[in-house]
């Protein structure tokens, strides 16, 4: 497996011959964006490698599409070129609709809610099957569905093995049905949406995790590698980068040690 991160939450996986790209953010630095209910951001960093460069898309996996972070103006206007996008029900429903050149077709989209499986097959001869099951995330603090929408993680399999190649966990809190996703899943490699958002309307309340918080994800995961993304690039990073280095490099070996670092437009083999 290559990683290789470009930005924010978006990440192209070369996995068995495979491409999935996580979350496409590829608009220019300097824009900001509105969230809804007084909230939003600043986009500060650019991608690291423009849309057009990418290359082919095998499946496009948009943890939710209602947040610019997670999915932009050119990340949108990319999905209908992906051999197939995975996202929420409710994501699926809008990304379905809308002008005819931004639409997604219906036979390449697929939309889950949370325990719900998608098996797709390999578009190139040789590559395997790939079983690909939503799991839970919560956006902010309790009862803060109605604001913040619905938000999927991935784990992605192998078609007839029950280990998990790459579990994506998407944006969320540390909460219970994410700790017991950890707990019961076998992964090899784990990648974390860190960050610690914060808006100045809502106060001390925390919409995404902590370094300290994905340190004890990693210590329940126990995945071969975990790795991070969505921890800079918009202002609305409080913990950022800084907080998930110093909670890694302060973590016991048995965390810190499954730890790998993506660099901006490189591809790490992990």
């Amino acid at each position: 497996m290559k990683l290789t991160r470009i930005g924010g939450p978006t990440v192209l996986v070369e996995l068995d011959g495979w491409r999935l790209l996580v979350d496409p953010t590829f608009d220019p630095a300097g824009r900001h964006y509105a969230f809804g209910w007084g909230t939003g951001s600043t986009k500060t960093a650019g991608p690291a490698i423009e849309v057009v460069d990418l290359g082919d898309v095998d499946v496009a996996l948009v943890s939710h599409d209602h947040h610019a972070d997670n999915l932009d103006e050119a990340g949108r206007a990319m999905l209908p070129s992906a051999g197939a996008v995975v996202t929420t029900a409710s994501g699926a429903g809008r990304l379905g609709q809308g002008d005819p050149g931004r639409r997604v077709p219906a036979d390449r989209l697929h939309g889950l809610a949370a325990g719900e499986s998608v098996t797709l097959t390999g578009p190139r001869p040789g590559l395997p099957t790939l079983v690909i099951t939503a799991t839970p995330c919560r956006h902010g603090p309790p009862l803060t569905h109605a604001i913040v929408g619905d938000v999927i993680g991935f784990a992605v399999r192998r078609q007839g093995e029950e280990r998990v190649a790459l579990w994506i966990t998407g944006d969320t809190v540390m909460f219970g049905p994410l700790r017991r996703v950890a707990e019961e899943l076998s992964i090899d490699v784990m990648l974390a949406n860190v960050g610690g958002v914060r808006f100045g309307v809502t106060g001390p309340l925390r919409f995404t995790m902590t370094g300290r918080d994905v340190v004890d994800l990693v210590a329940i995961a126990a995945p071969r590698v975990a790795t991070f993304a969505h921890y800079d690039g918009w202002s609305h990073f409080v913990d950022g980068e800084a907080g998930l280095r110093d909670a890694i490099d302060g973590s016991e070996p048995s965390v810190h040690d499954r730890a790998v670092w993506l660099v901006d437009g490189v591809a790490v083999e992990v």
